[in-house]
């Protein structure tokens, strides 16, 4: 079957999804809980959202609960300056509003992120938010969840009596207008350092929705922490609410869904997932997403039999033009781009469109809106708002909470819904909500409407085909690897990969050696961390610093030295490699390149293998943490995979497969063979790319096409064999180094 081949569809429901009064909406279907909200806004991006979040946490009396996926303690949740009398930064912020009122308690709730993420997070969060903050303001790390999930729902509750649920972190990197203007000052993370425009959803309610919801977030707290949040009286939303801030709409029926995994003895809650598929499922006219991941199988099997129905809907995904960074460009990114093909495959009416955001002033390259949503509207009957992706980590795995309307033939409703859709088109098409209204309603059509409304020099809704990576698509395996519809299980994993020994023994020398190793590679990163080092080693600085030496006789030794301190210090293979190829060109770089990385993870690995088992799920996670779920099969085969897509730092994987049952040969082997093909291609796409730079003209061009077209054999040659290798039964593979 081809990638982009659809799965077979799901099983219908057993019973008709509008069940209650005729209602899509049903509790224990598609939803939770249904709540009264005497009030309620939508809060669309930063500037709106963050302001009332700080409002509304100024005026709590008697509780403060805050679930994230994650926190940092030197954003600002006003760059401007709040200028209400308390500390700007977020956790100095936190803990005065708790000193001040003295019926006052704070839980803030945050994932207990893997280590693999630590370079991404502010360190030693705990320490800031809890031990330096007051005894009343708590915070604790989440990891209550299955291997391979994680805690994602964004809710945060106010007295019991306002909350807001998001797509929103507290954390850096968020923070924008709905102008998303070029250049704006204020987007700046707490370094100083610019970020480039984000958009984001969020909703506020007030009443028994609120209460609700803080009954959600202290039952998270207890599983987290074990211990029971203080119930206090819910306090008057009327007073929280913040000012300025319209309600969108006044005494409405809101439903509660989430996503949760089975664990320690509790069945999964799959509700988004439920309430997404019955939502598709009942579209007439239009379905309109934006959202940051766009990956799961589920929606796509939902999307493609609409697309296929003569009388299907209109739909219209809106999700960023490229993922963030190399690895969701080489996982998500190519899983997207699977999906694309086979909703083209399926849509036979031409209604299916998929749309990025485009800003005119960024460039033509990345000219596009960093779209951070997830919102799921249908016709102007049904509406869902939260912190869900539509992947199938989010309908299946991670903890998720999303909020929904519905209208149900209530006009006032209806309006509702229809305003905050077309206030979400008004934005993107830099147009008013009348206009985007006036238009729909002539067109009949959405995507009429957003052709109708786009002009060359403004902001538009681009249609944009994914770029489907040949290559890329190779090598990266099945959907349910990267993007899975239930819990991995690495600690199966891990004990397969590791030996069944006891514990070495606890000799002084030892202990001695591996608290120094240890401590010599937390001071290298906390240095590449924390001081200049980092700007040093920028790439411009280290290529110039190796033409000087280039043609001396030592060059091979400096060269292989610099590749032993990199690993040591967890500095990125990817740069050393492009500096390599810049230096010593085509012949001379790929050989420096591979042997200069087969020494550096030896010795690392020796590192892990000094080390042992034990020690490493201390230092890495009790379930060795993310890379755990690369390391499938035991043996070369492991190896060679982490090697070809990258899924976790080179130096980390070296230290746990030296922690591993995985012998010296496989190890060595698979990472000379899994690297080869990576440091080749880079190596001379790096010199043909300074080559048409410098001589253009067809001849550099063509040989860059040449190139691609080896590449993508060569791939579809080592996914075979691969392939071929893990149909085999392993042999030897478990012995002990």
């Amino acid at each position: 079957m081809s990638n982009e081949t659809l799965s077979a569809p799901a099983p219908a429901p057993a019973t008709t999804p509008r069940t209650r009064e005729g209602r899509l909406l049903v509790p224990g279907r598609n939803c939770w809980r249904i709540e009264r909200a005497t009030r309620l806004a939508f809060l669309v991006d930063g500037e709106d959202y963050f302001g009332a979040v700080r409002q509304a946490l100024v005026r709590a009396r008697h509780s403060i609960l805050i679930l994230g996926w994650d926190i940092d303690s030197r954003m600002l949740l006003v760059p401007d300056g709040a200028n209400d009398g308390y500390p700007e930064p977020l956790g100095d912020f936190l803990n005065e509003v708790v000193a001040r009122q003295p019926a006052l308690r704070g839980y803030v709730l945050s994932w207990d992120f893997a280590m693999l993420y630590a370079m991404e997070r502010e360190w030693l969060p705990i320490y800031k938010l809890d031990w330096r903050t007051h005894r009343r303001l708590h915070f604790r790390l989440d990891d209550r969840h299955p291997a391979g999930a994680s805690h994602h729902q964004k809710v945060i509750v106010v007295d019991d009596a306002l909350a807001f649920v998001s797509g929103f972190d507290l954390t850096r990197c968020r923070w924008d207008t709905s102008a998303h203007a070029c250049d704006d000052p204020r987007r700046v993370d707490h370094r100083g350092e610019h970020y480039g425009p984000f958009h984001d959803v969020g909703v506020v309610v007030t009443g028994d929705c609120a209460r609700a919801l803080g009954d959600l977030a202290r039952e998270r707290w207890r599983r987290a922490t074990g211990h029971e949040p203080r119930q206090t009286p819910q306090g008057d939303g009327t007073t929280l609410w913040p000012e300025g801030l319209a309600s969108d709409a006044t005494d409405i029926d809101v439903a509660i869904a989430r996503t949760e995994p089975a664990f320690a003895g509790r069945d999964a809650v799959m509700e988004v997932r439920a309430l997404h598929e019955d939502a598709i499922a009942h579209a007439e006219r239009y379905v309109f997403a934006e959202n940051q991941y766009f990956t799961s199988r589920t929606i796509t099997d939902a999307f493609a039999a609409r697309l296929r129905d003569a009388n299907g809907p209109e739909i219209g995904v809106v999700s960023p033009y490229a993922q963030s960074g190399w690895l969701e460009m080489s996982t998500m990114g190519v899983l997207r781009a699977r999906i694309h093909r086979a909703l083209r495959n399926a849509d036979a009416y031409a209604r299916y469109r998929l749309y990025c955001p485009t800003l005119p002033w960024l460039d033509a390259a990345n000219g596009c809106l960093n779209v951070h949503s997830k919102v799921l509207v249908v016709d102007d009957d049904l509406l869902t708002v939260g912190s869900a992706n539509l992947s199938e980590r989010s309908l299946c795995v991670d903890t998720e909470c999303n909020l929904a309307i519905e209208a149900a033939g209530d006009a006032r409703v209806a309006q509702t819904i229809a305003s905050f859709r077309n206030r979400l088109l008004a934005e993107h098409l830099e147009a008013s909500v009348d206009e985007v209204a006036a238009t729909l309603a002539r067109e009949r059509s959405l995507h009429r409407t957003i052709d109708a409304l786009a002009h060359r020099d403004r902001r538009a809704l681009m249609p944009v085909e994914p770029k489907f990576d040949a290559a890329l698509d190779a090598i990266v395996p099945d959907p349910h690897v990267f993007d899975p519809e239930q819990p991995l299980d690495p600690d199966r994993i891990a004990d397969e990969l590791a030996p069944h020994e006891a514990l070495r023994s606890s000799t002084r020398g030892r202990l001695a050696a591996t608290l120094a190793v240890v401590a010599a590679l937390a001071s290298m990163a906390l240095a590449w961390r924390f001081t200049p080092l980092h700007d040093w080693l920028a790439l411009d600085r280290l290529v110039a610093f190796g033409e000087s030496f280039r043609d001396e006789a030592w060059a091979p030794f400096a060269v292989l030295g610099a590749y032993i301190g990199a690993g040591l210090l967890a500095f990125p293979l990817l740069v050393l490699v492009a500096v390599t190829a810049m230096v010593f060109g085509p012949w001379l770089g790929p050989l420096y390149t591979i042997v200069g990385a087969l020494v550096s993870a030896a010795l690392t690995f020796g590192i892990g293998r000094h080390l042992g088992r034990e020690t490493i799920r201390r230092l890495a996670g009790q379930r060795v943490n993310e890379l755990s779920r690369r390391l499938a099969r035991r043996g070369l085969l492991a190896i060679v995979f982490v090697r070809m897509l990258p899924v976790a730092p080179f130096s980390i994987v070296n230290v746990v497969a030296g922690a591993s049952h995985i012998r010296w040969l496989d190890f060595l082997l698979g990472t000379f063979v899994g690297l080869l093909p990576g440091i080749v291609t880079m190596t001379f796409f790096v010199d043909r790319a300074i080559a048409a730079l410098r001589h253009p003209g067809p001849k550099t061009f063509a040989l860059l096409a040449v190139a691609l077209a080896l590449v993508v054999v060569l791939v579809l040659v080592l996914r075979h064999m691969l392939r071929r290798r893990r149909d085999q039964p392993s042999s030897g593979a478990s012995h002990a180094g």
